[in-house]
């Protein structure tokens, strides 16, 4: 079954919570697909965490599309989610005409971070689905931090919620906020909430996936580490060029050999004994 924005907002009234990861190629993609994510997200994190960019804001428009085909060719169901770069959604034209290029190129929706009501509007009206970003953006914010925490700063940011939600965003990224907040604007809303770091009342989750995959190398109070796939791969490879340098690596298991006769015209031609 794939996975629509009806689908989506049906959990949230079901009360069923929304699963979302970050993905950035197509191995990952099949995998998180088959274990029934919800939402694969194409997201600007594959600047920091794929590309060795410093910031997401280096990221650009032709990064996304590259790694959002590949991650399409490996989604059937999941609802695939594409991010609007830093700067690709100045105005109404200019976000209009990336939202296409990203839906031309498998995206089911497009993000964009910050209060557009205008942009994200515009978008709604050509029949996008378009979600918003609030909280800490790394697009804007260059240090993270929890965003929110008083209560002039809270009541802003909820009210952002309600305008792009009247807007036409058909669902909202809550990030580092604190849970008491969160839990507030996913009652007050009726899109869907997904937060990251900001608590356990929000319709669903997500998360990049390098950091609960356990490769990315410091610890964050807001993921969690499945995998420590990190440490299973610096053993490997640690491994593998010991067993090189070793030569125990490749060994008889792991070559092919020729035809006893074809080796000898070989050998003759080079006049080897």
């Amino acid at each position: 079954m794939k996975k629509t924005m009806e689908y989506l907002h049906q959990k949230k009234r079901d009360g069923r919570k929304i699963t979302m990861l970050t993905c950035y190629d197509y191995p990952t993609a099949r995998l998180q697909d088959e274990a029934g994510i919800d939402v694969i997200f194409a997201g600007d994190s594959v600047g920091t965490n794929q590309l060795g960019y410093e910031r997401e804001t280096s990221v650009t428009l032709d990064d996304i599309i590259h790694h959002l085909k590949a991650v399409r060719r490996g989604v059937e169901h999941a609802y695939l989610l594409a991010d609007m770069p830093y700067r690709t959604y100045e105005n109404a034209d200019t976000a209009l005409a990336t939202a296409q290029m990203l839906l031309r190129n498998g995206a089911d929706g497009v993000k964009l971070e910050g209060l557009h009501e205008e942009i994200v509007a515009h978008l709604y009206n050509q029949g996008i689905e378009v979600w918003g970003h609030l909280g800490f953006n790394p697009q804007y914010h260059e240090k993270a931090a929890v965003q929110g925490k008083t209560y002039d700063s809270a009541r802003v940011l909820a009210e952002s919620v309600r305008s792009l939600q009247a807007a036409g965003a058909c669902m909202v990224v809550l990030e580092l906020i604190p849970e008491e907040l969160g839990k507030i604007i996913t009652e007050q809303v009726t899109i869907p909430t997904i937060g990251i770091g900001a608590g356990r009342f929000t319709d669903g989750q997500v998360l990049i996936v390098h950091d609960m995959l356990g490769i990315t190398p410091r610890e964050l109070r807001h993921s969690k580490n499945y995998g420590h796939v990190g440490e299973i791969m610096l053993k490997s490879f640690q491994e593998y060029a010991s067993e090189v340098e070793a030569g125990a690596f490749p060994n008889v298991s792991n070559v092919r050999h020729m035809k006893a006769e074809e080796l000898s015209q070989l050998m003759r031609h080079y006049g080897i004994e």
